[in-house]
Formats: C-alpha cells, structure tokens, sequence
C-alpha cells in the first residue's frame, strides 16, 4: 500500500503547479504507470480509469502532429476526476484521502482546461 500512497503524493505533487506546468514527458511517463498499475489490478473500475489514461495518452502524444487540444485534454481530466472520486469511495483508509484530494485536483484542472 506504501508504493500506492507514495505515487499518490508524487502525483498530486507533481500537479500542484497546474497541469500547464508539467512536461509532456513528465506527464506521459506518471501516465503509463498509473495505467500499468490499474491494468495489472484485475478490478473492472480501475480498468475504466486505464482506458481513460489512454486516451489522455493520446491526446498529449498529439502535441508533435496537430497540437494540444486544451478543452478535449480537460474533459479527459474531469473524466479521470469523476472515476478517481468514485474509485475514492470504497478506497482503503490509507489512500482514501489521497485519493479524493487527487480526484479535486483532477476536477479543478479539467474544469479550467474545458474553459479556455
């Protein structure tokens, strides 16, 4: 559960700076092992939030062909809000409120993404 706990905070603390602020390489590595990790689980739920990954995957792998789409990359990250906040609910004491914190974080960013 610590390795959990510890991606957790490196998230969250890797997005306290705005999603803008951290590097497309950054972004696509934290990605594919939240993907890995959610993959790997078995559990249906978590399997949803590694499709979802997948396309906020493609979506920033877009940057070099047709540029970044702001608003689409924003409703990812709600997207991947609302399954986190879900996945929260039902979470192990441990992590739960890492979770929801992750899930607001996700949430704020996508909704100010969306906007612009």
């Amino acid at each position: 559960m610590s390795e959990l706990s510890d991606l957790l905070s490196t998230t969250t603390q890797s997005l306290s700076n705005g999603v803008t602020g951290l590097p497309i390489s950054a972004a696509m590595d934290t990605t594919e092992t939240w993907q890995q990790h959610f993959l790997q689980s078995g559990d249906p739920g978590l399997q949803n939030i590694a499709r979802e990954i997948g396309n906020l995957q493609s979506l920033l792998s877009s940057e070099k062909t047709a540029g970044l789409d702001g608003a689409a990359i924003g409703r990812s990250l709600s997207m991947l809000g609302s399954q986190t906040s879900e996945v929260a609910r039902t979470a192990p004491d441990a992590v739960r409120s890492q979770l929801t914190t992750l899930a607001d974080t996700l949430l704020r960013m996508g909704g100010q993404l969306e906007q612009e």
